[in-house]
């Protein structure tokens, strides 16, 4: 029997398609699961293809855990070009007739490791005095965004197709815009460049093995057990795989469902957590935080 609309809980890890916005990802998979509380842990250009980590009902409630996740993307640079969007859509700004070779990328990507200073396109989706930084570029107004920390966890150069072309893989922490990598990268080396191709192979704590084409998902509501597209879902709890895990009693719990906090006992026993994951007979039932023992919820799951 197929779920009621609006009792579906889970992630849907899709393999995004390119020419698809995250926000129509969104849509398309409240449709198809029979949804209407979907949400997505980090947006995903329509350029752009792969990992696009959907939350479904109570995994709603997981979403900043997931956003929080390292992530790492492959994508292609053209060398001779920046644009105005750092990427194929825009307008190019600059030219350069050099192009750099395999040795000259690799000298200098250590300098783009580590805690670095980054500076996002002007069309992103930054707000500006409650206003998307895209909205006021396209509108022709003047975009001056500051330059913020970002985390590059690793910098990598796969292949060098061409003269023009370069491809890098990149682990990166939240807030990192690829496109601003790939700008200046270009113009550390004497040259200018942009995006032309871009996938996201990992959200953590997903990995590229849960990711579900689109395709696959349109399959299984259409075939003769639509029920069958429930088989697809990531469980709620997988969002939480970074965080400490608590079990407590069935009495316990029954204080934690009531929004009161449980003193937890034994050896092993966390005595100070920001964040933790709360069992009861195996099903998640909480996110808390644990203060001098004590274990207090801040989001309760309701999957039942």
């Amino acid at each position: 029997m197929a779920k009621k609309k609006g009792t579906v809980h889970g992630w849907v890890v899709l393999d995004k398609p390119v020419g698809m916005t995250s926000t129509q990802a969104v849509g398309a998979m409240k449709r198809l699961f029979g949804t209407p509380k979907a949400g997505h842990a980090g947006t995903l250009d329509p350029l752009a293809s792969g990992m696009l980590p959907i939350a479904l009902g109570e995994a709603t409630k997981t979403v900043p855990y997931v956003m929080d996740g390292v992530k790492v993307y492959r994508f292609t640079v053209r060398w001779g070009a920046e644009t105005n969007t750092d990427d194929t859509e825009g307008e190019v700004t600059v030219t350069s007739a050099h192009r750099p070779t395999a040795d000259d990328i690799d000298a200098v990507l250590d300098e783009f490791e580590g805690e670095i200073m980054q500076t996002p396109p002007v069309f992103s989706a930054i707000k500006i005095d409650g206003n998307r930084a895209y909205d006021l570029a396209r509108a022709g107004e003047e975009v001056v965004l500051e330059a913020r920390p970002v985390v590059i966890h690793r910098l990598d150069l796969i292949d060098c197709p061409d003269a023009d072309t370069a491809v890098f893989e990149a682990e990166c922490g939240k807030g990192t815009y690829v496109r601003s990598l790939a700008r200046d990268i270009g113009r550390r080396l004497g040259s200018a460049g942009h995006v032309i191709a871009l996938r996201r192979l990992c959200v953590s704590p997903f990995a590229e093995a849960d990711l579900v084409p689109l395709a696959d998902i349109e399959a299984a509501r259409g075939s003769d057990e639509p029920q069958s597209v429930y088989g697809l879902l990531t469980p709620v709890e997988a969002a939480l795989a970074d965080l400490a895990q608590i079990n407590i009693t069935a009495d316990q719990a029954v204080r934690i469902r009531n929004g009161n906090p449980v003193l937890l006992r034994g050896r092993d026993a966390p005595v100070e957590a920001d964040a933790v994951a709360v069992f009861t007979g195996g099903e998640l039932i909480a996110i808390g935080t644990v203060e001098h023992g004590e274990l207090k919820p801040l989001r309760l799951i309701l999957l039942n």
